[in-house]
C-alpha cells in the first residue's frame, strides 16, 4: 500500500537537498536525481514541492523515463488533494499542431504547383 503524502508535507520538500515531486497524483523523491537529469537539475528543482505532471508531459518523455520514475515513487497524494489529469493532452497537442502544419504544407503546394 503506497504511503498517502500531504500537499503540506510535499511542499516541505522543495531544496536541492531534499526534492520532492507530483507526477499524476504520484509522490516521487528524485533527490538522488538531480546529478542524472538529462535535462538539468534546474529542471527538476523548478517542480520541487510541486505538482509537475504537466512539465513532465510537456516534455514527452519515453517510456523508458517512465519505467525509471516508479524507482523513486515514495507515495501518492491524500486523496482529497489529487487534481485530474489528462494525459493525453500533451500528446493531442503535438498531432494538433502536426495536423495544423500538415495543412499549410498542402495549401503551399496547391499554390506552388498551380502557378
Amino acid at each position: 500500500m503506497d504511503k498517502i503524502i500531504s500537499l503540506q508535507e510535499l511542499k516541505k520538500h522543495n531544496s536541492q537537498s531534499s526534492v520532492w515531486m507530483v507526477i499524476h497524483n504520484d509522490v516521487y523523491d528524485v533527490t538522488a536525481f538531480l546529478q542524472e537529469h538529462p535535462g538539468g537539475e534546474d529542471t527538476l528543482l523548478d517542480f520541487a514541492g510541486k505538482d509537475g505532471t504537466q512539465g513532465f508531459e510537456d516534455v514527452g518523455h519515453s517510456d523508458d523515463a517512465r519505467e525509471l520514475l516508479k524507482k523513486y515513487k515514495i507515495g501518492t497524494l491524500a486523496p482529497g488533494e489529487r487534481t485530474a489529469h489528462i494525459e493525453s493532452c500533451s500528446k493531442l497537442k503535438w498531432a494538433v499542431l502536426a495536423l495544423a502544419g500538415a495543412i499549410v504544407i498542402g495549401f503551399a503546394l496547391k499554390k506552388y504547383l498551380n502557378k
